[in-house]
């Protein structure tokens, strides 16, 4: 990667749309994208700059890493990555929360009506299924309480129907999923958006030309506002 260049990745999926958009409503990008197609790398000779399209969980590694100077990944990715990187601006798209969910028939039946620690102490035990891991076990800590996450890939709804968990911590926009399973939220963990990220060293030694660009996306975001 040339140093001239600032680089910035974009996450494929829900994202990829929000992102360009901005980017371009701010001026900052001008080059088309082949949203159907397979091109992973696009450059503006002209503005010298330059985005990756990565997948959503990449992102943050890319510009951890310095392959990219900055990046957009949701709020999500980022808690639970844990990344060494520089979080500069909450964009405000892609809006959804993590939550705690449960059983209909269990907060039915009154077992969560003093919260988590209530079902605690009634039952004794809180095992936690997700997919997030290091979210639940930041949330437990939090909350001072002693529960056992157990990690699984998907389908993580399944895991208190069958008796794997008590609850899970899951991402939800809409809530439908949780709906569809009988499962009700108990308890919110976090909200998240897209933020705009940035490397900590290109921050330093690219600062006037990132700032260029942070200062353009804030002040977009500031007119829609």
């Amino acid at each position: 990667m040339e140093k001239d260049f600032v680089t910035i990745a974009l996450p494929k999926g829900r994202l990829l749309k929000e992102s360009l958009k901005l980017l371009e409503k701010a001026g900052i990008w001008k080059v088309s994208f082949d949203e159907n197609g397979r091109k992973l790398i696009y450059a503006d000779e002209q503005a010298k700059l330059r985005c990756l399209i990565c997948r959503t969980a990449d992102v943050p590694t890319f510009v951890e890493h310095g392959a990219a100077d900055l990046g957009i990944a949701g709020k999500d990715v980022i808690l639970e990555q844990g990344k060494d990187i520089c979080e500069l601006l909450d964009l405000g798209f892609g809006k959804c929360r993590f939550v705690v969910a449960a059983p209909v028939s269990k907060v039915e039946q009154g077992d969560f009506e003093k919260g988590l620690a209530g079902y605690l102490a009634q039952y004794g035990q809180l095992r936690v299924a997700t997919k997030f891991p290091r979210v639940a076990q930041s949330y437990l800590r939090k909350e001072g309480l002693p529960g056992e996450v157990i990690k699984l890939s998907g389908n993580i709804e399944l895991a208190p129907l069958v008796g794997l968990a008590d609850v899970i911590v899951d991402l939800v926009s809409t809530g439908r999923t949780l709906k569809e399973n009988n499962l009700v939220p108990v308890a919110e963990v976090a909200q998240a958006t897209a933020r705009l990220i940035a490397n900590r060293v290109s921050y330093r030694l690219k600062h006037r030309r990132l700032i260029a660009l942070v200062n353009s996306i804030q002040e977009c975001l500031r007119k829609e506002n």
